[in-house]
């Protein structure tokens, strides 16, 4: 091996593990809370920074930190029947004005600033009929009585 091969090969070693290491990292970042905003009709708005990247590894977090959420934040807050709908949106670059397209503007703060970018990431609701559904990028799923998550398929096919 020449002195200019082994400089290269010592080179890419080290990205390797730096990328080793940051992909490793990331999904042992803590979640952050930013803040929590109740609206009517057992609608919740959850904002975060950090959540994480997997189907999987959201829901695990929600059943791991759902008892935390309703003691600290009171959340959920279910209507008579029991159904509610919480939505986790990525925090981004904070609170904006209101464009007048399509940001989410919060009553429960005053404006100028009191809107984000849309960027839902995870949403949990519950319903006397379907009960738990957990809903990500790439599709939805249902707490089964049993504790088991099962992901919906699509329930029409044209033919």
């Amino acid at each position: 091996m020449t002195a200019k091969s082994k400089k290269t090969f010592y080179v890419l070693l080290l990205v390797a593990l730096g990328i080793f290491g940051y992909c490793f990292w990331l999904p042992l970042r803590p979640i952050d809370i930013v803040a929590v905003h109740h609206r009517e009709y057992g609608f919740s708005s959850i904002l975060v920074r950090n959540f994480p990247f997997t189907d999987k590894d959201k829901i695990g977090w929600w059943l791991k930190n759902k008892d935390m959420l309703k003691g600290k934040y009171d959340i959920p807050k279910p209507e008579k029947d029991g159904s509610f709908t919480i939505t986790f949106w990525l925090f981004g670059e904070g609170y904006k004005e209101n464009d007048g397209y399509d940001r989410l503007c919060f009553n429960d703060i005053p404006p100028p600033l009191n809107c984000i970018d849309k960027d839902a990431v995870f949403s949990v609701s519950n319903s006397k009929n379907l009960g738990t559904i957990f809903t990500t990028y790439d599709g939805k799923y249902q707490l089964q009585k049993n504790g088991d998550i099962v992901k919906f398929t699509d329930e029409f096919e044209f033919k």
